[in-house]
């Protein structure tokens, strides 16, 4: 793992890597005489690399004999204050899912500083910047896409097109940055207590310096809105800024590669690659023939959009199983599709239709490499309960078809650590499915589990008067198992015997259509009606404020909102921590297909990808960082 910075025309041994240059600014002016440090990055930690002072004209010069890690990043200091600590990341290795980068001169200024420590808050502790691969380089790849390391100043996407002026974010980061300059040599020192002290989570330690002032922010999202809006008033360094005090400092990012367009459902590979299934052809309700995927900075990956394979209006289903094999349900053509690892079609081109698929929708990957998918109506011919049907092995010449248990048009499925299948029952009495209009009353709902030996197990079906319309499901570390309920705007929790844990009212309407576990066990719920991103806390409390509760409601009563999201049917987390939404409808009536996908930055705890399938955080220690696929037997 090396990472090697550009060329520059210097006299340096051979061999040697060539001086870094760069400029140090705080509040828009040089900052002399300050403490510049080069450290490395990596999973075995943060080490310094070489030291330099900054001139008069905040410029320095710093030798290495080396300069590789995972991560490359430069703090500064002023010599007389340490309050003021200004970041800026530099360079990332080639093990993430982007080419590697380096810069041969770096501008270290407040907005380099927020972006490192958004993009990189889950890789962050008082001894620097460090973790596993690929998270770690991808995390680094994106503080790009906020600010430039080379020039001090907003980057390309947070400046676009889809962003700009169209979403708070560029905004947001500005009036970080300004919180963040009232801690420069000369500036009113009292302001820069009352930000440090303003930056002090619940329980916590006030921070010693902005850097971990902005980092606390990054991770505590709900933290002092309006007095910390209200401070930043007093600066006036940076353009844009907030109007006004926000909900919670969260940065969203939107991305519109080509032909994203109403994407269903997502999932992420080994290398961080976003892969969606696209309903609609952009402006249309014509099923679209393509499968896309984005890099982890949002780029078009793998030759996207990529076609063939039998897709026809990727439905509300994706999973990569143990080889980086895609399997998509082609929802029009009533059968899956598949794809390598570098985007080459593997399926015929009707698809396979083994199983006798109709309307297939959630896919899942077990601990043996099998292949679930929740085949919606069942029998062709006749929209009856539906199935569940298992390409053994990923062999669709081997489908097994499974049907009782309950089953009722089976809409997601997801595997839990002991290599049960859960599945949502999602038949809609007297209205019909996905119709403009959102179902009135208690339209009910059940849960099917279906054993590793490919049988309903003996509790099945779940029922539960909570049950309100469930679509998706996601498992826990525990195997716990939540079901957002879309009708009553609710959560239930299961426990892995099936029975319900708890019921957790959503505080606004917004209709929840998905759910994602992190790293730490918290919940992360996307609404459709209502579109935005919920997080509760989860079984895990300790990764919860003091005093919360399993259930508890940790983002805003309306949840995590920007002018980017649309109605979501998905969420996914990444191995950065970076928490992905699919726009699926831009428009309720009448229906319009969504553009994109958005991206919140550093918001989450890291899972690994793909899910292992109970979510995992990628380790430091150990011979991998993230664990093997294996199934353990309930006690």
């Amino acid at each position: 793992m090396a990472l090697v910075a550009a060329t520059l025309p210097a006299t340096t041994p051979p061999g040697t890597p060539p001086p870094l240059h760069g400029t140090v600014t705080s509040a828009g002016k040089p900052l002399a005489h300050a403490d510049v440090t080069l450290f490395a990055g990596d999973r075995q930690g943060a080490r310094e690399l070489g030291r330099a002072t900054t001139d008069a004209n905040g410029t320095f010069r710093l030798r290495t004999d080396q300069r590789t890690g995972s991560v490359l990043y430069v703090e500064a200091v002023p010599s007389g204050d340490r309050s003021l600590r200004l970041r800026s990341v530099m360079g990332f290795g080639p093990d993430g899912g982007v080419p590697q980068r380096s810069e041969s001169a770096v501008t270290v200024n407040e907005f380099t500083t927020v972006a490192a420590a958004y993009a990189l808050a889950q890789f962050t502790d008082a001894h620097g910047i460090a973790g596993p691969s690929p998270g770690l380089e991808n995390a680094a790849a994106t503080s790009y896409n906020l600010a430039d390391p080379a020039t001090g100043k907003p980057g390309k996407v947070v400046t676009d097109q889809n962003n700009g002026s169209k979403n708070d974010t560029l905004a947001t980061l500005g009036t970080l940055a300004d919180l963040v300059s009232l801690c420069a040599p000369g500036a009113d020192t009292g302001h820069c207590r009352d930000l440090l002290r303003l930056a002090t989570p619940q329980g916590g330690g006030a921070p010693a310096d902005t850097a971990q002032a902005v980092l606390n922010l990054a991770r505590n999202p709900r933290l002092a809105t309006g007095e910390l809006y209200a401070l930043a008033g007093q600066a006036h360094t940076y353009t844009p800024t907030l109007a006004g005090a926000p909900t919670a400092w969260v940065l969203a990012l939107h991305y519109t590669a080509p032909q994203v367009y109403a994407p269903g459902r997502i999932a992420l590979d080994a290398k961080g690659n976003v892969w969606a299934a696209n309903n609609w052809l952009p402006g249309t309700r014509n099923p679209s023939p393509y499968v896309t995927v984005q890099d982890p900075v949002g780029n078009p990956a793998l030759n996207s959009p990529i076609s063939g394979g039998g897709m026809k209006a990727g439905a509300w289903g994706i999973a990569v199983d143990h080889e980086g094999f895609v399997w998509v349900p082609s929802y029009a053509g009533n059968a899956m599709s598949k794809y390598s690892s570098t985007g080459e079609p593997l399926s015929p081109d009707t698809g396979f239709k083994n199983g006798d698929l109709n309307h297939p929708q959630g896919t899942a990957v077990d601990q043996k490499g099998n292949i679930w998918i929740a085949n919606f109506y069942g029998l062709k011919g006749n929209r009856g309960q539906g199935s569940v049907i298992v390409y053994p092995h990923g062999d669709p010449s081997k489908a097994i078809t499974i049907t009782g248990g309950g089953l009722d048009h089976p809409f997601s499925v997801q595997i839990d650590g002991y290599g049960r299948a859960w599945v949502s029952n999602a038949r809609l009495d007297g209205a019909k499915f996905m119709d403009t209009r959102v179902p009135e009353g208690h339209v009910g709902g059940s849960v099917t589990v279906i054993g590793p030996d490919f049988k309903p197990t003996s509790f099945s079906p779940i029922k539960d008067p909570s049950f309100d319309w469930p679509l998706a499901l996601a498992v826990d570390s525990g195997n716990n198992v939540w079901v957002p309920n879309f009708v009553s705007n609710s959560v239930t929790e299961l426990g892995p015997d099936g029975r319900v844990a708890g019921v957790y009212k959503l505080p606004k309407p917004i209709g929840p259509w998905s759910i994602a576990i992190d790293g730490s066990d918290r919940v992360w719920v996307a609404g459709f009606a209502g579109p935005s991103v919920s997080v509760l806390c989860g079984a895990d409390t300790s990764a919860c404020p003091p005093g919360s509760t399993t259930g508890s409601v940790l983002s805003p009563p309306s949840g995590y909102r920007s002018k980017s999201i649309q109605h979501l049917t998905a969420v996914q987390l990444d191995q950065s921590g970076n928490v992905w939404l699919a726009n699926n409808w831009s428009e309720l009536v009448p229906p319009t297909g969504g553009v994109g996908l958005v991206e919140l930055v550093g918001a989450a705890t890291p899972v690994c990808t793909p899910l292992t399938p109970v979510p995992a955080r990628p380790a430091t220690t150990g011979s991998t960082a993230c664990p093997s696929q294996t199934s353990t037997q309930p006690r």
